[in-house]
């Protein structure tokens, strides 16, 4: 874990068209048929708080390597109904991070978004805005990681204007504010501190992202939080 961190974690436009039709942008609306979930599902939700609270103590058990036990089959049929996770993560697609390992947490526990660097887009901030209005989930958080290839490789970019293949320069250019950011502290551990940045920069973003996630924040139904996962340990601390 860098330096910088705190100990512990104390913590397609048809797409988009569909959700609007079907009212998710208004508090209150109904919901399509197909996206209809039974009304304790929409109803239930953990306060940001303790699901903050769950996170830390899943965390501790993690990197103690004190898992609890689960029958995954268990309680099946009961997910195969409905959902209510508790915690929204926005994670990157690096192999070696599981969330719900990571804060050990079963099926049905954690609403996950994952892409290379754990940037918010409009698909994941859709999803995002589909597990906390729908879903019921009053927290999330932004969870970068050590060793990050995806921030390496826009500091690489950044500094020595590297040409990259595909569509990866879009990735590029999604995370070049975080690179940007730390550039100017003049940091000893680029890598560390850009992935810091990062973070914060997208946590402060899903704070301001209208209008449903910064309502539901300014009402105090909504917290978000940001950390950064130490691979070598499994620890997550607090940014």
């Amino acid at each position: 874990m860098c330096d910088q961190c705190a100990d512990g974690l104390s913590i397609s436009g048809s797409r988009r068209g569909f959700l609007r039709a079907g009212g998710l942008l208004a508090l209150g609306a109904g919901l399509p048929a197909a996206l209809a979930l039974p009304a304790p599902a929409r109803a239930q939700g953990v306060a940001g708080d303790e699901a903050l609270k769950r996170l830390v103590e899943g965390n501790a058990r993690y990197v103690a390597g004190q898992l609890n036990e689960r029958d995954f089959s268990a309680g099946r049929a009961a997910r195969a109904a409905s959902q209510s996770p508790f915690a929204s993560i926005v994670s990157c697609a690096d192999s070696r991070i599981a969330p719900e390992l990571a804060f050990d947490q079963g099926p049905g526990q954690l609403f996950v978004t994952r892409v290379a660097g754990n940037f918010v887009n409009e698909d994941s901030l859709a999803s995002l805005e589909f597990g906390a209005q729908v879903l019921g989930s009053q927290l999330i958080l932004v969870l970068g990681h050590t060793s990050c290839g995806a921030i390496s490789a826009t500091i690489d970019v950044v500094k020595n204007q590297t040409q990259l293949p595909g569509h990866l320069p879009a990735l590029i250019e999604a995370i070049r504010p975080a690179v940007l950011a730390a550039q100017k502290e003049k940091p000893e551990d680029m890598l560390a501190a850009a992935t810091i940045a990062n973070v914060r920069l997208n946590v402060e973003k899903l704070k301001k992202a209208g209008p449903i996630l910064s309502q539901r924040v300014a009402e105090k139904k909504l917290v978000v939080v940001g950390g950064v996962y130490d691979l070598a340990t499994g620890k997550v601390g607090l940014v």
